[in-house]
């Protein structure tokens, strides 16, 4: 009677162990499974990341590539002729009043170096 319950004993161990290797196979293709989907699911976020990317990307080109350089420069270039003008128009009566009065200032005196050249008899 020992012999059998001790028989009895080891076919309840093996029937365990068995049901333990059950469920870690089990544990393993479920979590492959997981990592499969979460894999899957990465990657079509990705998809979608890159497509919505790739459309920004084309419409800023697009954008860029129907503007026209000249035409930007060309106003660019109208606008800072604009400012010289301005400045010019602004700066214009001062600067010919100031020219003017240096012109009209003559010195009437000799200075010392004509002095001395006069009376050395040198000019």
């Amino acid at each position: 009677m020992a012999a059998a319950k001790s028989q009895e004993l080891i076919q309840q161990l093996l029937q365990a162990e068995k049901q333990a290797e059950e469920i870690i196979s089990n544990a393993k293709k479920n979590r492959i499974t997981k990592l499969r989907q979460a894999k899957e699911k990465a990657e079509e976020e990705l998809k979608e990341f890159r497509e919505k990317e790739e459309a920004r990307f084309q419409k800023e080109m697009g954008a860029k590539a129907t503007a026209d350089p000249a035409e930007a420069l060309k106003a660019s270039t109208k606008s800072e002729v604009d400012a010289v003008m301005k400045d010019y128009t602004a700066n214009k009566a001062r600067t010919v009043q100031y020219v003017v009065s240096k012109v009209l200032e003559v010195s009437v005196g000799l200075t010392d170096t004509q002095k001395q050249a006069l009376s050395a008899g040198v000019v």
